[in-house]
């Protein structure tokens, strides 16, 4: 019944700003468990590092996965709590707060981890991803 709650509120809120309903949603953190694996890595990489950015990718359709799968991810996590790190502990950290997923569901996770300089300083653009090369590694 919560869900149910949490989908009206939703789209009450959409009907208001004029945007569509799956983008407000994930982007409210409220997917409704649509997207139960991507949700779960938002609250965490939020709620670990406070971030001034935080962005989480699935890029799953880019793989051969079954539709609708959540196994590949890219995240950007701007944090303060990167600043003094060098870049392996700022993945590790990452891959620590998300250690449950990585063990379940989660096949591979492509790392962006930058402190608010150096986002700042730079283009503040996320890179496409190479094409999935099938797992064969030719």
């Amino acid at each position: 019944m919560q869900s149910l709650r949490s989908a009206s509120v939703c789209v009450q809120s959409i009907r208001r700003v004029q945007i569509g309903i799956p983008k407000f949603c994930r982007m409210m953190g409220d997917a409704v468990n649509e997207w139960p694996v991507e949700t779960s890595i938002r609250k965490k990489l939020a709620d670990a590092f406070q971030p001034e950015v935080l962005e989480v990718i699935n890029e799953s359709h880019m793989h051969n996965v079954p539709k609708g799968s959540e196994s590949h991810f890219k995240v950007l996590v701007v944090s303060e709590k990167f600043s003094n790190q060098p870049l392996i502990k700022r993945h590790r950290m990452v891959n620590d707060t998300l250690q449950q997923e990585l063990k379940t569901q989660v096949h591979a996770l492509s790392i962006l981890a930058k402190t608010p300089e150096q986002w700042n300083t730079s283009e503040q653009k996320i890179g496409q991803s190479p094409p999935c090369r099938g797992g064969a590694g030719l």
